[in-house]
């Protein structure tokens, strides 16, 4: 149920904004940012790909953890928009992979990642989260950039009230 639910979130939600964003950009918008404290378009896939790696490709597929942070900080201008989608997908694919691989046992095995003593649940819920935030700060910076609407409630009424009956 929790791997539905990942893959609900960071998958459809995550990965489909984040397309949506790079379809609105212009190429030359990659690697901007509005000061030195805010991480680029660029910058935020960089490391939203190799948290992911770190946390569940070498946390919970128990694969080799290479990743180096700090390069996903650094300004990758010669990398195009067609790179990170590749880059995104090969993530999807390796972390489904992982997920259907994964016994219902490691939910509950405790791992240790970047000094965190976590579960494998946890993992998830943490990879999840962390695409929700930099996908928000993703979509912020594509406003800025370009002035336009992400639309992505487009066409559905959101203003409904909840009701059992």
């Amino acid at each position: 149920m929790v791997v539905k639910e990942f893959e609900t979130r960071v998958f459809t939600e995550s990965f489909e904004r984040i397309y949506k964003c790079l379809s609105l950009i212009e190429e030359s918008d990659l690697w901007k940012s509005p000061n030195s404290t805010i991480p680029p378009i660029g910058n935020l896939i960089l490391h939203l790909c190799g948290n992911a790696r770190q946390w569940i490709l070498s946390g919970i597929g128990e694969r080799p953890d290479n990743r180096n942070r700090d390069a996903e900080f650094v300004v990758q201008d010669k990398i195009k928009k067609a790179e990170l989608v590749f880059l995104l997908e090969n993530l999807r694919m390796n972390l489904r992979q992982t997920l259907e691989e994964m016994p219902e046992s490691k939910l509950k095995e405790q791992m240790v990642i970047q000094g965190f003593e976590v579960t494998g649940f946890s993992v998830l819920v943490h990879v999840i989260e962390h695409f929700s935030y930099h996908t928000g700060q993703i979509t912020t910076l594509t406003k800025l950039l370009t002035n336009k609407d992400t639309a992505y409630y487009g066409g559905i009424d959101l203003n409904q009230l909840n009701r059992l009956n």
